[in-house]
C-alpha cells in the first residue's frame, strides 16, 4: 500500500478590494478540487479599502476589504489598465508578503488573483533577482492577472521571462481584466501553461476546469 503523498503548501493572494476572509470563501470550490493534493494558506493586502457602504458592525482584520497597493496618489483607489505615476504602498505590500512567508514557510508555490497574481509576478522577478526576502517557488498559478505598470517596478518583460512553471487562468468574458492581459503576463514566464474559461472575474474550479489544475499541480508532487 503506497503512503500518501505530501499536500502541497500554497500561499494565496486576494485581489484587490478583498479580505482574506472573503477569498477564502470564493474559493471554496477550489479547495474542494485540490482536496488531497494541496493546502491553501490565505493573505489579504496591507492596506484598507474603504466601502462605499460598509455594512454595520465592526469587521475583524480577515474581512476587512483590502488592496495590495494604490495607483492614485491620495484616493485609495487602483486601476491596472492605466499607467500609474506611483505604486503608494508597494513597500508595505511586498514586506507583507516578506512576512508571510517567513512565518508560514516553506511553501512549495503561489496563487495569485487580479491585483494578487500581479504582485505574485513582482515578488517572482525579485525573487529571481536575488531579492533575501522571497525564496523562489517551485510553481505559481495566476488567475485573471495582468503584467503590473508603474515606474519603479521591476521589470517584467518576454525578453527576460521568469523561469519557474506557472500555470495562467483567464475569462473570455472578463471585463475588468481583460484575456489579453492575462496573456501579456503569461507571456513573461517561460514555459507558461494557460487556462482559458468561459467565465468573468472569479477563480474557476467546476468540472471543466479541475483536470488542468490537477494535472499543473502533480508535476510537483510526485
Amino acid at each position: 500500500m503506497s503512503e500518501p503523498r505530501p499536500l502541497l503548501r500554497i500561499l494565496c493572494l486576494a485581489g484587490f478590494r478583498q479580505s482574506e476572509h472573503g477569498f477564502r470563501e470564493k474559493t471554496g470550490s477550489l479547495r474542494k478540487a485540490l482536496r488531497g493534493r494541496a493546502e491553501l494558506l490565505y493573505l489579504g493586502g496591507p492596506h484598507p479599502v474603504p466601502e462605499p457602504a460598509p455594512e454595520a458592525g465592526p469587521r475583524s482584520p480577515e474581512e476587512e476589504p483590502r488592496g495590495w497597493w494604490f495607483s492614485k496618489p491620495e484616493a485609495a483607489a487602483f486601476s491596472a489598465l492605466e499607467e500609474p505615476a506611483e505604486c503608494r504602498g508597494l513597500e508595505e505590500a511586498l514586506g507583507a508578503v516578506g512576512q508571510a512567508l517567513a512565518k508560514h514557510g516553506p511553501v512549495d508555490g503561489l496563487l495569485g488573483f487580479s491585483q494578487g497574481a500581479a504582485m505574485v509576478a513582482l515578488v517572482c522577478a525579485l525573487a529571481q533577482a536575488g531579492d533575501p526576502r522571497f525564496p523562489l517557488p517551485r510553481f505559481v498559478i495566476l488567475v485573471s492577472g495582468f503584467r503590473p505598470r508603474g515606474p519603479e517596478l521591476p521589470l517584467l518583460s518576454p525578453q527576460a521571462p521568469l523561469r519557474l512553471p506557472s500555470l495562467h487562468v483567464l475569462g473570455e468574458t472578463d471585463r475588468l481584466i481583460p484575456p489579453r492581459e492575462s496573456l501579456d503576463l503569461a507571456g513573461c514566464f517561460a514555459g507558461a501553461v494557460t487556462l482559458c474559461h468561459p467565465g468573468g472575474h472569479f477563480v474557476p474550479a467546476a468540472a471543466p476546469q479541475r483536470p488542468a489544475y490537477l494535472k499543473f499541480l502533480d508535476q510537483f508532487t510526485k
